[in-house]
Formats: structure tokens, sequence, C-alpha cells
């Protein structure tokens, strides 16, 4: 929505501007202290929400859904991917909005990110007056099927985590086998084996173990490790074969 000096602007922009009855929505994950945070606008005096926009005409869905992640985190080059439409009649009930043409019925289409917690800044945009960090579990009552989306998006997450790698975009560059097993409990919900997380992750071949130790811990503190961007990538092409 960047361009816009004002909500009635914005409005009035209505279908010259933006493909009418289709929208995108944002569902944007970060780890921080071993909690999976997800990013939620708050609209001015209303309800929380997901991030999201509209479509415009010379615009594809993955360029607006790119967008979108850039105008609420400021971040670029960032995982993003689609994984549901949402499209029941009465989905946007009790819907608001100004104007005829964002007052009609939307189909919108989820996309969910992967993003660095300590690298995002988040900032409210025209339509909404705070935007910050919920963790997962403790998500309030979001507007209209909102708090569907985010739900879909963490099943799909969880699925997804059989058949690609996560953690390039949600930790820091050098990390720990331990923090990277809490990353995947996080996620999950439950507790791994230690033994047989760190056998499938050394498996993998995207992991490059450093000689250099965690600093702070312990005598015995553990290796930290980074992940081999080339071949991190290639296995998010190809897909794994995990039994999380």
């Amino acid at each position: 929505m960047t361009g816009f000096k004002s909500q009635d602007e914005f409005y009035e922009a209505g279908d010259r501007v933006y493909l009418p009855h289709l929208s995108v929505d944002c569902v944007i994950f970060g780890f921080h202290e071993n909690s999976l945070k997800v990013l939620l606008l708050k609209w001015k005096n209303g309800p929380w929400c997901l991030p999201g926009g509209f479509i415009k005409h010379k615009e594809s869905l993955d360029q607006s859904a790119n967008r979108t992640l850039k105008e609420r985190t400021g971040l670029t080059e960032i995982f993003l991917k689609q994984f549901h439409a949402f499209g029941e009649p009465d989905r946007e009930n009790g819907k608001r909005a100004k104007g005829s043409w964002i007052g009609k019925r939307f189909i919108t289409v989820g996309y969910y990110a992967l993003v660095e917690y300590s690298k995002v800044f988040p900032e409210p945009d025209l339509l909404s007056s705070e935007c910050k960090w919920f963790d997962v579990n403790a998500v309030p009552d979001l507007i209209y099927d909102h708090n569907q989306i985010m739900n879909k998006a963490l099943e799909t997450l969880r699925l997804s985590l059989n058949d690609h790698p996560v953690g390039y975009n949600l930790l820091p560059e050098k990390f720990t086998m331990p923090q990277l097993q809490k990353l995947y409990e996080t996620i999950l919900g439950e507790t791994l084996d230690r033994r047989n997380f760190q056998k499938q992750m050394i498996a993998l071949d995207v992991l490059i173990r450093l000689n250099e130790r965690k600093t702070g811990g312990a005598h015995k503190a553990p290796y930290l490790y980074r992940f081999d961007k080339r071949k991190y990538d290639k296995a998010m092409k190809q897909g794994l074969r995990l039994s999380f």
C-alpha cells in the first residue's frame, strides 16, 4: 500500500490499480527465544489481522506477496511459499470496508514466509495502528478467517519438515545443533530424540560444522554449524525424505 498518502486516496484507487475480488494474505513466521512467532497488524480502531494486500494489474501473485512482505518487514529474497486459497462465501462476515470495490467479496491466496526475527523492524501501514510479533500459541482473535489461515499455514509448515529443510531464514548464521533441534521441536510442538535428530540432520549434507564452539557455555560447549547455501537450495528444490 505504499505510494498512497491517505486512506481515502487508497480506497479511491480501487480497481484502477488493483484486481477486483482477489487478495493475498501472508503468515510471516519468526523464531525468537525458543518461540515461534507470527507477525500481526492491528487495524485502526479495529481487530488484529494478518499482513495482506491486493494484486496490482501488472503484478503476479508471487510479486504481490513479496511486495507485501517487503512493506511489512523491509526484507527481500526471503523464503515464501503459497500454501492455500481461501474462498468461503461468508469468510468476510462483518466487513466494514469503505468504498464499493473493497467492500465486495474477496478470495485470498495464502503465503507463509520464514524470516530471521532479529532482522525485522515491523511498522504499521496506512490502514493499521500497530504491527508486532505474537507467539503462535497466544494469537488473539483475528479478523475474518485469519485464524484459520494462520493455522493452515502452521499445519503446512509442519508437514513440510519431512520434505524440505528449514532454518536458513529462522536462525542466525552460526548456530548449534541443540538450537536447530529446538527450532524443529518448536515448530512441531513435540520433543525429538537428540541422537536421531542429529543423525538425520548430518545425513542431509546441508550443514557445515565449524572449527569453533559456542562461547559462554560449559567446558564441552557444542560446535557451531552453518548451512551450506548451495546444498540447502538444492535440497529445497529436490526435496527430502525425513520422518518427523
